[in-house]
């Protein structure tokens, strides 16, 4: 049997994982508007940032799901680790040249890291110990993962976006000089996330953290399955689908949140609405620390058909809802999305032989793209019938994400 003591290791070090990615998570959405302020961009050429970040998630999953597949979780992680760093490290020319184009490919490398990270992380976690548990550990690594998604706004809010050139009427002097203290807190920041990154690399390098978990989770001994056949399981084949419009519908919700409440509640500012989105992210962490406990009593395929059945009629009730009631209905939202992601990664690799976890992860990891699509789609109906009609939209996926929780997830003989 597998040493627990490496067992509690390997779980400390790959939840402060996912703790990493969500800080970078958090501070994109700060580094458009930053970007927006002192590189003079457009909102149109701000979204790149998405396009290069959810992108790389895309194209870096296989690559990262065939070199765990073939080496180990250990190897996946420190590559995805090592990307993080390099992309994190090419802030440096990013922010002394000033350009644009560079801070793109920074955070796309950047990004190839965290897409590689989560290629092995999380079907690892949900490896680190029984079936059973499986939705509880990698729920509970989640929320580390909400707390950083908190975490980064404000300290993109705090040392990004609190540097203004003092008015309409700046001169030149104080737009250069709040320019070169911003790129320098933005430096400092990405360096400082870089040597957090590489010390945890080294964590890896020297600890020597279980692999081989085929005995410890009642697989059978010798699997010769093929990879590939990670699509022959029903219920794997669903819950790609249901991840992909899951975060489909997570990301726009949050890209749209400000526009809906400011148009639906009179008087209210951008700025506020930026406040309330923070409340948002705090109610998805408070959903994931609330509801993880949970999974020890209910099955996690049966909370997240009832917490996608409630998002889809709150996503009903969007449409009709006017004033304060319209903020209360979306921070909810927030908060049944909360379990939605690990719960589905969790639920559409159970019981998947051992050789087809890894690609099935990778694949589920890529299902990110979705955020990069459904936005655009959501936004152009928002332009024509308005942000309610939009977050209407989203009411069917939310649907097919509670039949796979309530039917899809089960699994065929």
């Amino acid at each position: 049997m597998t040493d627990s003591k490496n067992i509690k290791i390997a779980i400390i070090l790959v939840t402060s994982l996912f703790f990493l990615w969500g800080v970078s998570y958090g501070l994109i959405d700060v580094m458009n508007k930053n970007f927006q302020n002192h590189l003079h961009i457009t909102q149109h050429e701000s979204g790149f940032l998405q396009l290069a970040y959810f992108g790389a998630y895309f194209i870096i999953a296989l690559p990262a799901g065939y070199i765990a597949n073939k080496y180990s979780y250990k190897v996946g992680i420190m590559f995805g680790l090592a990307l993080y760093a390099i992309g994190s490290l090419m802030i440096i020319p990013a922010t002394n040249l000033t350009s644009f184009y560079l801070f793109l490919f920074a955070f796309f490398i950047l990004a190839c890291g965290i897409g590689s990270l989560e290629a092995s992380a999380n079907p690892y976690m949900v490896k680190l110990g029984d079936e059973k548990n499986a939705s509880f550990r990698i729920n509970a690594a989640q929320s580390f993962n909400g707390f950083g998604q908190f975490l980064g706004p404000i300290i993109g809010g705090a040392l990004f976006l609190s540097i203004t050139k003092q008015g309409k009427g700046a001169s030149k002097e104080q737009i250069e000089a709040a320019l070169v203290e911003n790129m320098g807190n933005v430096q400092l920041v990405y360096v400082g996330i870089a040597i957090i990154v590489i010390l945890i690399l080294i964590a890896f390098a020297l600890n020597k953290i279980p692999e081989d978990l085929s005995l410890d989770n009642h697989y059978e001994q010798k699997d010769n399955s093929k990879p590939i056949k990670v699509f022959s399981h029903r219920h794997f084949n669903l819950g790609l689908l249901a991840q992909f419009l899951y975060i489909a519908n997570q990301v726009a919700a949050g890209a749209f949140f400000i526009n809906y409440i400011v148009e639906h509640n009179r008087n209210l500012k951008d700025e506020q609405g930026a406040y309330y989105f923070s409340i948002a992210l705090i109610a998805f962490m408070i959903g994931r620390i609330i509801s993880t406990p949970l999974m020890k009593k209910i099955k996690g395929e049966n909370i997240l058909g009832i917490y996608s059945l409630i998002n889809a009629i709150l996503c009903i009730g969007l449409y009709f809802a006017y004033g304060f009631l319209s903020i209360i209905l979306l921070i909810a939202v927030f908060f049944f999305m909360s379990i939605s992601f690990p719960t589905i990664f969790a639920i559409a690799t159970k019981n998947l032989p051992f050789n087809q976890v890894k690609l099935g992860g990778s694949l589920l990891v890529m299902s990110v793209v979705g955020g990069a699509i459904m936005p655009s789609l959501v936004g152009l109906i928002n332009d024509h019938y308005g942000t309610s009609m939009g977050y209407l939209a989203m009411a069917p996926l939310f649907l097919y994400v509670a039949w796979y929780g309530f039917f899809g997830s089960r699994i065929k003989a």
